[in-house]
């Protein structure tokens, strides 16, 4: 077993090699007969076209995290992937690729064109797939699913055909988002909303009869062409007295009502709004209220159409320039005014997308949202963080019916068939699917018309929305309509981390499809997951979003190639706070891609030490074999020394915060408590405490501090897995296993051994830590020369139930550790003072139990312009400047700490040991300030007011 690790740690080589190793052994594969407490979870699926982004990052980085946490924990745990079809997107990239033939895909016909389809994908979709398994996801790839293999197709139609039976999917004709690019209705997701500089309008309509005229203002004149009334506030005293006559609809010659309607925004320009119900939500809306004509003035590619007369053929931007310098020629055009709105974009395409009445499919949405809400709104499922509940809550209480058809060929094709003869529709007789020149179809169509009892039938061209798939992915997955093991064992699955872009495409629709098709005989047994959590946002340093237009976008693919997975994974784990956005810079990464480095070294340095001293008396095999691991920790002579009783201490209640931070979801307090651990308690502490030890080879009892560290290494390895698999992987290789272990991420996280646990340690050496701190900390001040020993002075402040005694176990705690502090300080000697030490006899550091001091007689200065100042100035001057420096750092810290405790989102949101921590620190500072304040003003009278510059 090879124990020369590089010197330098290159994290690419290291990770390709692990992520190809994951997938060849299948290690992550999920058996329904193993035991123990079952984990589950479900992959966003990402489109099929697409490629890892950074909120595809967050997203895995978090469900990987957990997964591995649970595996190590013994948990059945299984982390089901897959893709989605992405119905537009896919469609839209291989057009693209026609189009560069000169091809079209109506040219093709469907057949040929769906055929083409699937051989892009073969070649070239899923490319996504390879980019999650270099990045480590511990999925299991033995279940891989793609939403339009058969067993998902027969689920869709399962599902479809079950909703059309029961009067919940129907055919009508509605107002949809409307692409005239790719021809097809939209949802709501797929329609991104710009806000961008045009004009508003404004036109004269002439009142019929009268020698008036109503202005009205749009932002989209073409469509006044389809106008069928002008509308406005029934208690708007402007045009009470026009209600009920009519205008003349210009350049049309057609007459059309002024109608009332509440809706009206009387202050929105000039409170007379244009009704064109077949090109306008709100104006549809209207339209059926008041029973108004649906006039359409456009064609499904964006031109206009033949109830448009001399428009006819136009594309409708076109169409906007003649109209308008039409009825500026006619002195029907008031004025023109510069107006920024919002305006709908398809987010495949980019073109602007049209509203407009279109006949499709719907599904009915408050009979599946009710019970949707009562699962929510009763706990049975949480949604994290808790503001979200009430988002997602109102928005079921106020749905609409979704339309779920498109006007696309690459998709689950509506399975229903329309009569020739009579116009009925049909639906296929069952869900059963078939093969047809390699894809899936409906393999039971009806075989004469339910109405007529004819035979000339066809079949629905439209296919269904992608999220109608999606809606039926944490069952549809795992064997359903089938009852199978998998479905037995994993469902309900145990959580889902989605973003909250998506809270109401996807993640409510599943809940709302699961309460209805997942078997069970209750809410609770049907649910799709048991908790729901939002993720955060990732954005770029300044916290703006990101958007290719802005230029911002940061790929983690380039990341993870310069800095590496682990890394950036660490970065976006320690970042993710509940309920704000994760501001990604590349100083934020480079920090944690110093502290895999600081793991890499501290790893050097323990096994090369080993390996390379030929006079060590026993090989790492022996010192560092899992069965001595098992052991630990080793007494060193007749007891455990204090340090080692303390790193044991510090593992098992570090093991039990990020345990219960997980539980939680506090991904970012997790990876705080593991970092401090790792790079603190075991690297700067540990390691720097035991090194005398580890040489000397001599002492009998050398064998246990090696055996104990590699203990504590191994296990805080373990620990880190889950955050950055790839370095742990590596290094947990480098140290000698059982001969059936393959993978550190098949080994037990670290069990919680409260025999380990030791207040009395952790107390000792935080006193001797803060006084090291404290004595590094006045040398820095003062800028001594790290080769240069200084002696110290402490003197021990009475605690409050002392009068006059220092803290007894204080002066024994010095005198046992004093070779080791004096090490760490770099101090020659230290000196226990028995009165209180003066200030102006040197610079001072103060806690709560005492005061340490390096008297100016021991200092030696470097030389450089800044000290030379000081070294013209007293010794109470140089004093009393460095007092100030620390009052005013102290100063800032207490208002920052004073206003962070009054925020009511951190008190809300942060756990109560947390808040407890925080509070007692800024207790610890107030004293520190107080005492130091006192000292200064002492100072300043003895000096007559003379300060430092």
């Amino acid at each position: 077993m090879p124990r020369e690790i590089p010197k330098a740690y290159e994290p690419q080589a290291i990770e390709q090699r692990w992520s190809r190793y994951w997938v060849d052994e299948a290690l992550f594969r999920a058996d329904v007969n193993s035991p123990g407490p079952v984990f589950s979870i479900v992959i966003p699926p990402p489109n099929v076209t697409g490629s890892i982004h950074i909120g595809h990052m967050l997203e895995h980085t978090q469900i990987d995290l957990l997964v591995r946490w649970h595996r190590m924990r013994g948990f059945n745990t299984l982390w089901l992937p897959g893709m989605d079809h992405a119905g537009i997107a896919t469609q839209v990239v291989v057009e693209r690729q026609l189009a560069q033939q000169g091809l079209k895909r109506q040219e093709l016909g469907r057949e040929e064109f769906e055929r083409r389809v699937w051989e892009w994908k073969a070649q070239s979709g899923g490319a996504i797939k390879q980019q999650m398994i270099r990045l480590g996801t511990s999925c299991d790839w033995s279940r891989e699913r793609f939403t339009l293999d058969p067993p998902l197709y027969r689920a869709v139609l399962e599902a479809f055909l079950c909703l059309y039976k029961e009067g919940l999917i129907y055919r009508g004709r509605y107002i949809v988002n409307w692409c005239p690019r790719c021809m097809t209705a939209l949802s709501d997701l797929e329609t991104v909303h710009e806000e961008r500089s045009g004009h508003l309008w404004y036109i004269r309509y002439p009142v019929m009869g009268t020698n008036e005229h109503i202005v009205v203002a749009t932002t989209r004149p073409e469509t006044m062409l389809g106008d069928t009334a002008v509308v406005v506030h029934p208690d708007d005293e402007r045009y009470k007295h026009l209600i009920g006559k009519k205008v003349r609809l210009p350049l049309m010659d057609r007459e059309i009502p002024i109608i009332a309607d509440a809706t009206v925004d009387r202050e929105f320009a000039t409170g007379a709004v244009k009704v064109t119900p077949a090109h306008d939500p709100n104006d549809f809306e209207i339209g059926i209220r008041h029973n108004l004509p649906q006039v359409e003035v456009m064609t499904d590619d964006g031109h206009m159409n033949h109830a448009v007369g001399q428009y006819a053929d136009l594309d409708r931007f076109d169409a906007r320039k003649q109209i308008v310098a039409d009825l500026n020629a006619q002195d029907l055009l008031d004025k023109v005014v510069n107006h920024t709105h919002s305006v709908g974009i398809c987010d495949r395409c980019k073109t602007v997308v049209e509203p407009r009445v279109s006949t499709q499919w719907f599904c009915k949405m408050k009979p599946l949202a009710e019970p949707a809400s009562k699962v929510v709104r009763e706990g049975l499922i949480p949604i994290i963080p808790e503001n979200q509940k009430k988002i997602f809550l109102d928005w079921m209480d106020n749905i609409r019916d979704w339309c779920i058809s498109r006007q696309l060929w690459w998709g689950h094709r509506i399975p229903v068939w329309h009569c020739a003869d009579c116009g009925g529709m049909t639906p296929a007789r069952d869900s059963r699917v078939e093969m047809v020149n390699g894809r899936a179809q409906a393999a039971s169509p009806p075989e004469k018309c339910g109405n007529c009892g004819k035979g000339k039938l066809t079949q629905d061209p439209d296919v269904l929305d992608t999220w109608f798939s999606s809606s039926l992915w944490p069952f549809s997955t795992l064997g359903w309509p089938d009852q199978t093991p998998d479905l037995d064992k994993y469902y309900p699955t145990s959580l889902l981390i989605s973003g909250y872009d998506i809270l109401f495409f996807w993640d409510a629709r599943m809940i709302m499809m699961g309460l209805h098709f997942a078997p069970g005989a209750n809410l609770e047994e049907r649910i799709p997951f048991r908790s729901l959590y939002l993720h955060q946002l990732v954005r770029d340093p300044e916290g703006v979003k990101m958007s290719k237009t802005r230029g911002n976008v940061i790929d983690p693919l380039t990341i993870i190639e310069q800095h590496g997975t682990d890394a950036l994974r660490f970065t976006l784990a320690i970042m993710a706070a509940p309920g704000t956005d994760i501001a990604l810079s590349d100083e934020s990464i480079l920090s944690y891609r110093a502290f895999a480095n600081k793991i890499w070294n501290a790893a050097r340095f323990l096994l090369l030490n080993v390996s390379k001293n030929e006079q060590f008396p026993e090989t790492l095999e022996q010192l560092a074999a899992p069965e001595m691991r098992m052991k630990a920790p080793l007494w060193i002579g007749q007891e455990l020394p204090l340090i080692h009783r303390w790193m044991f201490s510090r593992l098992t209640r570090t093991t039990s915060q990020v345990n219960f931070a997980l539980e939680n979801l506090r991904f970012h307090e997790a990876a705080h408590v593991v970092y401090h651990f790792f790079w603190g308690d075991f690297c700067d502490w540990y390691i720097e405490w035991l090194k005398p030890d580890l040489d000397n080879w001599n002492d009998p009892n050398w064998p246990n501090s090696w055996r104990n560290i590699f203990s504590v290494f191994e296990a805080a390895l373990r620990l880190l897995h889950p955050f950055m698999p790839f370095l742990t992987e590596e290094l947990w290789h480098q140290l000698p296993q059982r001969e059936d272990a393959k993978s550190i991420a098949l080994d037990r996280f670290p069990e919680l051994r409260l025999d380990w646990m030791d207040e009395d340690a952790e107390s000792q050496i935080s006193q001797i830590q803060e006084i090291i701190v404290k004595a590094r900390s006045i040398r820095a001040d003062m800028k001594v020369d790290k080769k240069t020993k200084t002696a110290a002075r402490i003197f021990y402040i009475p605690g409050p139930q002392i009068s006059v005694e220092p803290q007894p176990f204080l002066p024994g705690l010095i005198s046992e550790n004093l070779a080791t502090i004096l090490r760490l300080s770099l101090l020659s000697h230290m000196t226990v003072s028995s009165e209180p030490l003066e200030a102006t006899e040197g610079p001072l550091k103060s806690t709560p139990t005492f005061d340490i001091q390096i008297p100016y007689a021991q200092l030696s200065l470097q030389s450089d312009d800044s000290l030379n100042q000081w070294r013209d100035l007293t010794t109470t001057q140089l004093e009393i400047a460095r007092l100030k420096k620390e009052t005013q750092k102290l100063a800032i810290d207490i208002e920052a700490r004073n206003k962070r405790l009054a925020d009511g989102d951190f008190r809300n949101r942060a756990p109560q040991n947390v808040i407890e921590a925080f509070q007692a620190k800024l207790q610890q500072h107030q004293a520190e300030y107080q005492k130091l304040t006192e000292r200064l003003a002492q100072l300043e009278k003895s000096a007559g007011g003379a300060t430092a510059p």
